[in-house]
């Protein structure tokens, strides 16, 4: 006969016993969600832990969302504009007004379908979504701590951990004090801002200074940076720059934020340096919007033998191994490019490399866009990035203008560019800024993919008449077709 005290241990040992999965995922992005219904649907034990959110940030707390409030945004734009009567449309005396709840309500049940969709998905594949905080306790085990406050223990012959990036702070005076917005706040926003204060000129910045402006906030832009969008060509620059000029955004450049006072939602002001002389800036409300930190502090990684880098983000191979055994990193922790497709294409990595295949991240291509309006959107080499790796190129460049589709929206503004090598047809990259040019974008690419030569596009029968068929015009540009840029970056090293 056992003993009490053997059997109360024996409870505990089964208690303790770690659940056994095929496949367990730390972090429940768009990359890792995909792999979890892949997987799954294969057959596989997949379980999947996450804070808070089903199916991850994007379409949650970023991507999806931010685009549901710019597009809300545009039709405030359109309403503006049919004040003028540009579309034949008249608005009463009294004109509209800006009802930010609505706004905000209307991303909430685009939300709340997303997350319906993705866990009928859950279901359907029979991937087990599990919400709590988890973290490594040993290698390869993941123990998920609960909301009701018990704890389950996961083990998995693979694991993946994707659990992203979160807006970071600046160790700046009074920064944090001031309880700043990052996009997840100002998403959420039920009012519109008096005056919103914004800390950087990249993606998230731009993007929402814009709508916001369009809502009807004053708004202010700070950045350290000689440019917007620093990374980019001058020209893409200098249009963004325009472009938030002439809806009434002011843009302080070159700037260091010294100290920050003050609460947002309240009062809030910020002092900082400009070409030596301090300025102040007193605003309601403050974004914060100046880049990413990885989420790996407090996962235990110490426990299994996965190394960071110098970053802080988790190191992987160009398989996106980690450091430790059966255990993969996905997405932006394995300092991946902040993109969901990118993401995305990270999951079809190690789903080969997992099925007996073989691929690797390197050599593919990175699309993005920018979702402003009008919207940015590259592929491939810039100018600027030619230049420096000493790339001669063939430049074909012309306005919107010359686009009839963009005429027939009343959205002329922007150009399409396109760099083509110097002694060959190849494109070697394309960058549009005007309306659509994400969808024309995926046009260029899809060539690129073929290795079509640009005069494929060039001569190709596009409907009309549509913004794509913009290409036509582009690759026709006669003058362009001779002028070629040297490669000056070479020259310079040569030198």
């Amino acid at each position: 006969m056992k003993s009490a005290d053997s059997t109360s241990s024996a409870q505990v040992l089964k208690k303790t016993q770690p659940e056994e999965f095929d496949l367990v995922i730390l972090g429940g992005g768009t990359g890792s969600t995909i792999a979890a219904w892949t997987f799954a649907g294969e057959g596989k034990r997949v379980a999947v832990v996450d804070r808070k959110y089903i199916g991850g940030s994007c379409p949650n707390i970023a991507c999806l969302p931010s685009k549901n409030i710019i597009h809300s945004a545009k039709v405030v734009d359109y309403f503006r504009r049919s004040m003028d009567k540009e579309f034949g449309i008249a608005i009463g005396k009294d004109g509209f007004t800006i009802e930010m709840s609505g706004v905000r309500d209307r991303k909430r049940k685009m939300v709340v379908g997303l997350n319906e969709m993705y866990m009928e998905n859950y279901r359907a594949t029979g991937a087990e979504l599990i919400l709590g905080a988890g973290r490594f306790v040993a290698p390869r085990t993941v123990e998920a701590a609960l909301p009701d406050g018990s704890t389950r223990q996961l083990r998995g012959t693979n694991v993946i951990v994707s659990t992203g990036t979160r807006a970071s702070l600046e160790p700046i005076p009074g920064l944090a004090e001031a309880q700043p917005l990052t996009h997840i706040e100002a998403l959420e926003l039920g009012q519109v801002p008096e005056h919103l204060l914004v800390v950087g000129g990249g993606y998230v910045g731009v993007e929402l200074s814009q709508a916001m402006r369009r809502f009807g906030s004053r708004v202010t832009v700070v950045d350290r940076n000689g440019r917007l969008m620093s990374k980019e060509d001058e020209d893409v620059c200098t249009a963004l720059n325009r472009l938030l000029d002439d809806e009434g955004v002011e843009v302080h450049l070159n700037t260091r934020i010294k100290r920050v006072s003050g609460k947002s939602g309240d009062s809030v002001t910020i002092v900082f340096e400009q070409n030596g002389i301090d300025e102040t800036l007193t605003g309601t409300h403050l974004l914060v919007a100046t880049g990413r930190n990885p989420n790996t502090e407090g996962l235990g990684l110490e426990l299994t033998g996965v190394e960071l880098t110098d970053r802080g983000y988790i190191k992987v191979n160009e398989r996106l191994q980690t450091t430790a055994p059966g255990v993969w990193a996905i997405g932006e922790v394995a300092g991946s490019p902040q993109f969901t497709h990118i993401s995305i294409d990270d999951f079809r990595v190690v789903h080969a490399n997992l099925t007996g295949g073989n691929r690797v991240t390197t050599g593919r291509q990175v699309p993005y866009c920018l979702f402003t309006d009008p919207e940015l959107a590259r592929i491939g080499l810039s100018e600027t990035e030619a230049e420096a790796q000493g790339i001669a190129y063939r430049l074909f460049k012309v306005p919107m203008e010359t686009n009839l589709r963009a005429h027939t929206l009343s959205e002329t503004r922007g150009f399409v560019k396109a760099l083509v090598e110097a002694d060959g047809d190849r494109i070697l990259g394309f960058t549009a800024f005007g309306v659509g040019a994400g969808e024309t974008l995926a046009a260029v690419q899809i060539a690129m993919i073929a290795g079509l030569p640009y005069t494929a596009l060039r001569d190709a029968v596009l409907t009309h008449p549509t913004l794509v068929e913009g290409l036509i015009s582009l690759f026709s540009s006669a003058s362009s077709a001779h002028d070629v840029v040297e490669a000056r970056g070479a020259q310079i090293s040569a030198a």
